[in-house]
Order: structure tokens, then C-alpha cells, then sequence
């Protein structure tokens, strides 16, 4: 993921549906984890912030995994027993909860709102 294209960059004033989409997406071969951005994300970012990364599975799929560390993670994606359907939906539910007190307070404050508003009016340039 680049931050100088923003369809492809996570925004903390993105939405939930425009998370949603880019991390669905992003780039995130079955089985590679060397320079996977979905790994990134949950070693750089979730990990950190939660101490826990829970992936919701269907049972016949292995059922609920969780992962308290990235060498866990990394070794069952790359095994297979992880697949890219399971981690891309449980990253993006675990982005958009570390964003959402992002979103409430642009929604709920004049003066954060109107600086969103001067902010979104920039455009990015290559």
C-alpha cells in the first residue's frame, strides 16, 4: 500500500466502508509474508495497539484463530493455515475500531470537522 495513491493508503479520516475496500484490495498473496502490507498492518499496528489479533473463522475453515505475536501469524500464513479471506476482514475490523474515536471526534467537533473539511480540499501529487 502507497501513501501517494490514496486509493491505496489507509487515511485516519477514512471511512469504514473506504477501509473496508482498500484493505479487501490490498495486495496479499496466499502464503507470502515477506512484504505483505496485511502482515505489516497487524505487526506495526494491531499488534501494538490491541496486544491481540483475533481472526473469526467458519469452523470446517479451523475455526477462531488469535495471535499475540507476528511470528505466529507469519508461520500459519505461510503454511496455509491462514488464508487471505480470514485476514483481510478481521485487519479491516480491527483498523476501523483503532479509527473510530478518529472518526467520532471529527464528527462530533466544529473545529476538528472544519480542519477535516481544509485537509480533504489538498490533493495529493506524485
Amino acid at each position: 500500500m502507497s501513501k501517494s495513491d490514496p486509493n491505496s493508503a489507509i487515511f485516519m479520516e477514512d471511512s469504514e466502508a473506504d477501509v473496508n475496500s482498500k484493505i479487501r484490495k490490498a495486495y496479499c498473496p496466499p502464503a507470502v509474508t515477506e512484504g505483505n502490507p496485511c502482515i505489516e498492518y497487524v505487526k506495526y499496528i494491531v499488534l501494538p495497539w490491541f496486544g491481540r489479533f483475533d481472526v473469526p473463522r467458519k469452523a470446517d475453515n479451523g475455526g477462531d484463530a488469535g495471535y499475540t505475536d507476528v511470528e505466529a501469524l507469519a508461520a500459519d500464513y505461510a503454511s496455509g493455515a491462514l488464508h487471505p479471506a480470514d485476514l483481510k476482514p478481521a485487519l479491516a475490523k480491527a483498523l476501523n475500531a483503532i479509527l473510530q474515536p478518529v472518526r467520532d471526534h471529527f464528527a462530533n467537533d466544529a473545529t476538528a470537522a472544519g480542519l477535516l473539511k481544509q485537509v480533504k480540499a489538498y490533493k495529493v501529487t506524485k
